[in-house]
């Protein structure tokens, strides 16, 4: 009889203001950082309450929320891997085999494919599990219907009226994947036009958000950018539904929270966004019902 266990995979956060740094060159891979753009990293995190203190991360929390109530669901082994800090993927990997799983489920939480963000932790995962044991790995879960109901209960209970327009956004990346056939941007339209659908959303529209100061195009429209063109256009309510993204991290608590906010104030608008799923037991039957499917594509 097989003993599973999930690998839940998530970007991950510095837990103190020091680790910043060493967090940002991670990320960064080797490439070179300019001064400025780690001095305005450690002033976000500074403002979303991270200091250098024994606190642990209130971004590193709602991971560890999110992997606790999805172990007690299913009654399963679940370890937190992380692409940008510790406990790192393949620790979890070998933590999973060294206590004998034989079956690995590798999820990550972010919902949409691409091969600039899910596929580098799929690349991660293998190169752990280097063919010692048989593993299912989740590549995309944007269209799942229990995810896409959460979503738009989420829209409904928003404070918005009739006339609100609705903003679907999701991490954007370099420009350059669409050329290369990448379904990011599709999949993303995809998941928005569900959840409208089923919100029964009529005034929408999608836009990206936390692009980084790389030097190349990145995907567009840019949030602001879109809140300046709503505003032209005559909107004065707005509510964000960050369908990339499932935690109250940096790109929600800063990027969305403080300046789409910020910068929605400046023009007039007014503007709320949905509340994240985070370890909500509704958003954990979400994540149970993935790996349910795929452990019993191992059993048939």
């Amino acid at each position: 009889m097989s003993r599973p266990a999930v690998i839940l995979m998530a970007y991950g956060s510095p837990d103190r203001l020091a680790d910043v740094p060493a967090y940002y060159a991670d990320i960064r891979g080797g490439r070179a950082i300019q001064p400025e753009h780690l001095e305005d990293l450690v002033a976000r995190y500074h403002g979303l309450g991270i200091d250098d203190s024994d606190a642990p991360s209130p971004l590193n929390a709602i991971t560890e929320a999110t992997r606790a109530a999805l172990e007690r669901e299913l009654g399963l082994p679940v370890l937190t891997g992380m692409r940008h800090w510790d406990p790192r993927i393949a620790a979890a990997v070998e933590t999973a085999l060294a206590n004998g799983h034989d079956v690995l489920v590798g999820l990550v939480l972010a919902p949409h494919w691409s091969s600039l963000s899910i596929a580098k932790y799929e690349e991660l995962f293998d190169a752990a599990v280097a063919d010692r044991t048989e593993t299912r790995f989740v590549r995309e879960w944007g269209s799942d219907d229990a995810l896409v109901a959460l979503l738009a209960q989420r829209c409904r209970a928003a404070p918005a009226g009739p006339e609100t327009h609705v903003v679907f956004t999701a991490h954007s990346l370099p420009a350059r994947i669409v050329e290369s056939g990448d379904t990011y941007v599709e999949k993303l339209r995809e998941t928005s036009s569900l959840v409208a659908d089923r919100a029964a959303i009529r005034d929408w529209s999608f836009a990206f958000q936390s692009a980084s100061p790389t030097g190349e195009p990145w995907l567009g429209p840019d949030l602001l950018d879109e809140l300046r063109a709503l505003r032209a256009r005559g909107v004065e309510d707005v509510l964000v539904c960050p369908v990339g993204f499932v935690s109250d991290h940096l790109e929600i608590r800063w990027d969305i929270d403080v300046e789409a906010v910020g910068h929605a104030r400046e023009l007039g608008l007014r503007l709320a966004r949905i509340e994240m799923p985070n370890d909500d037991p509704a958003f954990v039957d979400v994540l149970a019902g993935i790996v349910r499917r795929e452990l019993a594509a191992v059993a048939a």
